[in-house]
């Protein structure tokens, strides 16, 4: 039998796309994968998050990329920590990290701090949705 799913659209269901795409940001790399495609899931990740603390504080989440928008608009209901407000820079991985231009190439660093950012997020949405 199949574990039975949280109702589409709820912060629960917010909540495990997040944690999909932390754990994709989080892959063994293969020498073909771009970092920038990891970073991509990690701003994912965010992204879900802070949609899901939206959802639960019956706040209709806006069909956005912007992490610092989502931000603003969950500051509006309630204090964010400095360390999740941190995250509102891996917005620049949802669309300019994805296809070739005029980005440089994500760093190791870079990368690894977006998963931490990442993860900061997802902790941080977990304890206020309890």
């Amino acid at each position: 039998m199949l574990p039975e799913l949280p109702p589409l659209g709820s912060a629960e269901d917010w909540l495990r796309y997040a944690v999909s795409d932390l754990e994709l940001a989080r892959m063994p790399r293969a020498p073909e994968i771009m970092l920038e495609g990891l970073c991509y899931h990690a701003q994912q990740c965010a992204e879900k998050a802070l949609k899901a603390v939206l959802t639960n504080r019956c706040v209709p989440a806006p069909k956005t990329h912007s992490v610092g928008l989502l931000l603003d608009l969950l500051s509006e209901q309630m204090a964010i920590p400095s360390e999740v407000e941190e995250a509102a820079v891996l917005t620049d991985y949802a669309v300019m990290c994805r296809y070739p231009g005029d980005a440089e190439p994500v760093t190791q660093q870079e990368y690894e701090q977006a998963v931490h950012l990442a993860e900061i997020v997802l902790i941080w949405a977990r304890k206020v949705i309890g």
